[in-house]
């Protein structure tokens, strides 16, 4: 038998992963979600969900009703991005997501927690139950664009979501290390090998622009963006300054409040798929 590569739908073997090969989770009778982005990381701390955050800003200033999953169940920061510190309510059998200020919805772990800062100490299986349950639990009223905040690396929660969620379409998140551009192109295959679109790769903190100057400065060397997209095939980039204002923002709960055109053209592709 060949190695897996958990393609089921170009394999010619009857293997019994494929032969229990789970269909998309079903959502909740009462839920309606037109389009579902993934924001996903070949490794953390390259700004994935500030890339989420300021996405879902974005399309929600275009009067879209807009939505983020966190399915980064050890590390979640979209509710502290957003100011969000109250708990989430629901039923025995339904969950309500929490709104933010400009109308976003958002359901994370910490909204479940009974202290936002406990460790979520669960094994993989438990917590790719807690992101099924995020889609099918949940009522996601008339949304337009859901974005679901990945957690990083390419392992068995990701695949979860893949596997267990209809996934429109995925942004690349990467910053200019030239390890970190090797460790995207395995993220950039694992949506490949799950048929799932690429809509662009963003790359963050790519740059400091001198506020004196304007000059740009790339404190981590020059970008290898255009070369990671043109081998992957990937049409639309875009790069995030190092900005401290963005820090502050997300911090303090007002990432809703950030300006920059950085992801509009990211946004113009998601908005198309």
């Amino acid at each position: 038998m060949s190695e897996c590569t958990h393609d089921c739908g170009s394999c010619s073997e009857n293997c019994s992963e494929r032969r229990g090969a789970p269909e998309h989770e079903q959502l909740n009778e009462l839920s309606s979600v037109k389009k579902v982005i993934g924001v996903i990381s070949g490794k953390g701390g390259v700004g994935k969900s500030l890339v989420t955050s300021m996405l879902a800003v974005i399309m929600r200033r275009r009067g879209f009703r807009t939505a983020v999953l966190d399915a980064d169940i050890t590390g979640p920061s979209i509710p502290q991005a957003f100011g969000i510190h109250e708990r989430a309510t629901g039923t025995d059998k339904e969950l309500f997501p929490v709104t933010t200020k400009t109308g976003i919805e958002i359901m994370s772990l910490n909204l479940l927690l009974e202290n936002e800062t406990d460790p979520v100490v669960w094994r993989g299986p438990v917590i790719a139950g807690v992101v099924k349950q995020f889609w099918t639990d949940v009522i996601w009223k008339d949304i337009d664009f859901m974005f679901v905040d990945m957690p990083p690396g390419t392992g068995d929660v990701p695949l979860t979501v893949f596997q267990s969620i209809p996934v429109d379409g995925v942004i690349i998140v990467t910053s200019p290390q030239e390890l970190v551009s090797m460790i995207v192109t395995k993220a950039v295959n694992m949506a490949k090998l799950m048929n799932i679109p690429i809509l662009g790769i963003v790359e963050n903190m790519s740059y400091f622009e001198c506020p004196d100057c304007g000059k740009k400065h790339f404190i981590f060397g020059e970008s290898n963006l255009e070369r990671i997209a043109a081998s992957n095939g990937i049409g639309e980039i875009a790069r995030i300054p190092i900005n401290p204002d963005f820090a502050r923002q997300a911090d303090s709960g007002l990432i809703e409040l950030f300006e920059g055109d950085w992801l509009e053209k990211i946004a113009d592709g998601a908005e198309k798929v």
